[in-house]
């Protein structure tokens, strides 16, 4: 029996440069090339774990694991040949070509693993970073890969970025430090509104929006008047909300939005249609007042009463329940959610 095993291992497939390949040192170097694979998921997915369950330190801990990862995985590659009995020296020719191969077919995944470790050790960008790209795209850092970055928007579509392109064009990092963004929010009103009053109703609507950060020595909501229109005065809201709430800006612009125009209303100040000034001199042989009596344009002088109530503010809602995030497993059983990037 034990001969039979021997014979079976020492079984020649192959040579290689006079060096006789075994069925047995085959076998030998995928199980040891598995095993170094093996090692690397583990210290991957351990590394991972930590990760998700602390916040500082975090992209030292991502480069950890990554450089972990793709180490054990090359090391245990080098392994495996050297289990074959091959002289690695020996492969040089091989090398060359490889080297030509890797300037000529793979530059472009080489260029982007590169970059991508450069995102990594250059910590510009970190997982869960709000970042916005040159062509006006939104969304969260969930992921640096070898190839490209996937990002997840507020409608939980997943973007996958080539990670050449974070380094190569300007990015807008929203949470860079860690820290809130001031946000304008614009506004009109009618001619003739009393400014004081505006400002009031406006502060008051929005310090009553929940993600609204209190007033500082440094950051205050304020209402700036920007300039004069062709039928309006255009204000703007400078407010500084919560983080969280920056890296949803469309529903933190719909919540101030609603929350201005139900504090307008509320105080009886006009927000005014596009207008045009008509001159009518005469109409069917009527002239003046007459003519604009034919034309019924006289003013009704009905005044809109100011609302009882405050609406439902859907968006501030919504913005207080942040979507959950989704598990990656969930991800790997619907490909549908994640959205390729065409360069």
């Amino acid at each position: 029996m034990f001969e039979q095993f021997q014979r079976l291992n020492d079984f020649e497939l192959m040579q290689i440069g006079g060096t006789q390949v075994t069925l047995g040192s085959v076998i030998g170097s995928l199980l040891l090339t598995l095993a170094f694979m093996v090692a690397a998921w583990v210290a991957g997915s351990a590394l991972k774990r930590l990760r998700t369950r602390t916040r500082e330190g975090n992209a030292a801990l991502y480069l950890t694991e990554k450089l972990l990862s793709y180490g054990l995985v090359v090391v245990g590659v080098i392994a495996g040949l050297s289990t074959l009995g091959l002289d690695l020296s020996s492969l040089t020719v091989f090398a060359g070509a490889i080297g030509i191969g890797l300037g000529l077919g793979l530059q472009g995944i080489v260029k982007e693993f590169v970059s991508g470790l450069v995102l990594i050790s250059d910590r510009a960008v970190h997982i869960g970073d709000y970042i916005e790209l040159p062509d006006g795209t939104r969304g969260i850092v969930q992921e640096i890969g070898p190839r490209a970055t996937r990002i997840r928007n507020n409608d939980n579509v997943y973007l996958l970025v080539p990670n050449s392109m974070l380094i190569e064009n300007t990015m807008i990092n929203w949470t860079l430090r860690g820290d809130t963004r001031r946000i304008h929010v614009p506004f009109v009103v009618a001619y003739g509104v009393d400014k004081e009053k505006v400002r009031d109703a406006v502060l008051a609507a929005a310090r009553e929006v929940p993600f609204t950060m209190p007033d500082t020595e440094n950051r205050r909501t304020q209402v700036w008047m920007t300039g004069f229109a062709d039928s309006a005065l255009n204000f703007e809201l400078v407010v500084w909300p919560a983080l969280e709430a920056v890296k949803r800006p469309k529903a933190m612009n719909a919540a101030y939005t609603w929350a201005i125009d139900d504090a307008l209303r509320k105080a009886c100040i006009e927000i005014p249609y596009p207008q045009r000034e008509v001159r009518v001199r005469g109409f069917f042989g009527h002239e003046g007042e007459d003519a604009l009596r034919t034309l019924r344009l006289e003013s009704t002088g009905e005044v809109e009463a100011p609302a009882e109530t405050t609406t439902t503010n859907d968006a501030a809602d919504d913005l207080m329940r942040p979507p959950p995030e989704p598990e990656p497993e969930e991800l790997e059983k619907d490909p549908s959610k994640s959205k390729q990037r065409v360069e």
